[in-house]
This record gives C-alpha cells, sequence and structure tokens, in this order.
C-alpha cells in the first residue's frame, strides 16, 4: 500500500499540472523528502544495530525554531529555507565523510541517499521559488565545523544518525508548514 502510495505522489509530481499551485507542489515534494528521510533513516538503523539502542545527545544540530505563534507563515518558510539549506550541507559533509571512510557505496542506502540528497535540492528551489528571492540554495555548512569534534568509529556512526534525524526533522517540519502555506493560499484563492 505504501509502494502504491509513493508512485502515485511521483507521478503527479512528474505530471504537468498548470493547475497545482507552486505551494501545492513544494508541499507533495516536502512529504516525499520526509518519506525518503525516514526511509533513509530507517535503512541506517539496520546497517548500524548497535544505534538501536542509544539515544543521541545533545542539542539540535540546526537551532531554528518555527513554532513562535509571531511568525508569519512566509516568515516560516524563510526560516524552513535556511534551515533546509544547512541540512543539505550536513548531508554533503556526511557523504563526503562516508566516501572517505567505506568509498563509493551501492546498495538500497546509496539509492535512498541519493534521492533525499536530490529531492531536498528540490525543495530548496521550491521554497526560494515560494520566497520570491534571489537567497542561496547551496548547502551552508562548513563540514569541519560539526565533523571535527567527533572522535573515534562509534563518534563518527553517531554523528551520521544525529544528521539522519536531523534530515527527518526538517523534512517533518518542512511538510507541516508548506502544507500550512498551501492551505492558506489556497483558501485565499478560493475567496478571490
Amino acid at each position: 500500500m505504501a509502494d502504491q502510495e509513493q508512485i502515485d505522489i511521483d507521478t503527479l509530481l512528474d505530471m504537468p499540472a498548470p493547475e497545482r499551485s507552486r505551494t501545492g507542489r513544494a508541499s507533495a515534494l516536502a512529504r516525499l523528502l520526509h518519506q525518503d528521510c525516514t526511509h533513509l533513516l530507517e535503512l541506517y538503523r539496520e546497517r548500524e544495530s548497535l544505534l538501536s539502542d542509544h539515544t543521541p545527545a545533545g542539542d539540535r544540530i540546526v537551532p531554528l525554531s518555527l513554532s513562535s505563534p509571531d511568525l508569519s507563515s512566509d516568515e516560516q518558510v524563510r526560516l524552513l529555507h535556511s534551515a533546509l539549506r544547512k541540512c543539505s550541507g550536513l548531508l554533503e559533509c556526511l557523504i563526503l565523510r562516508e566516501e572517505e571512510e567505506m568509498g563509493e557505496l551501492e546498495g538500497e542506502y546509496e539509492t535512498a541517499r541519493k534521492s533525499v540528497r536530490d529531492r531536498l535540492g528540490h525543495l530548496l528551489h521550491s521554497t526560494k521559488v515560494l520566497l520570491e528571492t534571489d537567497e542561496d540554495v547551496t548547502p551552508d555548512h562548513q563540514c569541519d565545523e560539526e565533523v571535527d569534534g567527533v572522535v573515534g568509529t562509534f563518534g563518527a556512526k553517531m554523528w551520521t544518525y544525529r544528521v539522519l534525524l536531523e534530515l527527518t526533522h526538517w523534512a517533518d517540519s518542512a511538510s507541516q508548514t508548506l502544507h500550512v502555506l498551501h492551505s492558506e493560499r489556497e483558501g485565499k484563492e478560493e475567496e478571490i
């Protein structure tokens, strides 16, 4: 059933649909990204079975908050875009680190990681369009910042786990925020 839903959403996103709004496409893309991030996290947990018993310590890697009641939906999307750029940078660091340590990976994990990278890039472009801005969509992170403090193999695995948890969190936040924005904008268009 989940596979059928995945195919249906993918098919809908790939179809030219002039009636589908930019916010609707961005919201659907964020839902897909969240599914992909969740799947990637599950694959990583399966591969690194020791981590299932551990909860990473520490604060969020991307410490932005969208929960302030004073933020408009547009301001939330701007913060979300910033958080997604940081997540993109973290993902690039994760990929570099894994390729340095294990070489070029193949299989379901690599396919899922590539899908997350691609969809995250598309979502960054979509949020940029929604903001109607020239803001940068390149990853916002220097690989040596977070990674330098990681010591040993277990530390590296926990850092990777934290990054994947962060990606999943922000993909979920994107899905929720863009759904609300889409609902608000669609409601305004119906009133006109």
